[in-house]
């Protein structure tokens, strides 16, 4: 599906892939959903995946909620840049490092609802519409929450598919 050009399109391609990223998770048994992936990898594991775009859920209602107050909002989070998000990634990894795969999809279902919700308060215009507000910058609140959902969910989906493709048998 090509990248979303309108609220419904974004509605429709956030929720498949969401779909999808869950099913996908859903078709391991409770051993492989925790399992360790091969070395390598930033993301230890599916919590680790699932913790990392649950945070970038809530990292994007914040960058939402004080640019919409006409603030400009520290992105990616506070004492990083777009150039250290490595670093960013590895703290959200450990934030998340002792919190249960139960809780994290929990959590990561209900940032995803909030997002939902941002969208479908959106027009095509105030979604699309590059510089429209001053804390998107160059472009537009759509492309943050195309990267933020269903661009996010799709990376996420890939990166555990390659992971339990090389990982060895249980």
């Amino acid at each position: 599906m090509p990248r979303p050009k309108t609220k419904e399109g974004l509605i429709a391609l956030s929720l498949k892939n969401f779909k999808k990223l869950n099913d996908f998770v859903d078709s391991f048994s409770p051993e492989e959903q925790n399992a360790e992936f091969p070395a390598g990898t930033l993301n230890r594991n599916i919590r680790d995946v699932l913790a990392h775009l649950h945070h970038w859920h809530l990292m994007l209602l914040k960058w939402y909620d004080v640019g919409m107050k006409g603030e400009k909002p520290a992105m990616p989070a506070k004492g990083y840049t777009w150039k250290t998000t490595s670093e960013l990634n590895k703290k959200i990894r450990e934030k998340y490092s002792r919190t249960d795969l139960k809780k994290i999809r929990k959590d990561l279902q209900k940032s995803f609802q909030t997002i939902q919700k941002v969208i479908e308060q959106h027009s095509d215009e105030e979604l699309f519409q590059k510089k429209r507000y001053n804390w998107t910058g160059t472009t537009s609140l759509g492309s943050y929450l195309i990267s933020a959902t269903s661009s996010h969910y799709d990376w996420a989906y890939k990166l555990i598919k390659k992971a339990r493709r090389t990982q060895p048998a249980t």
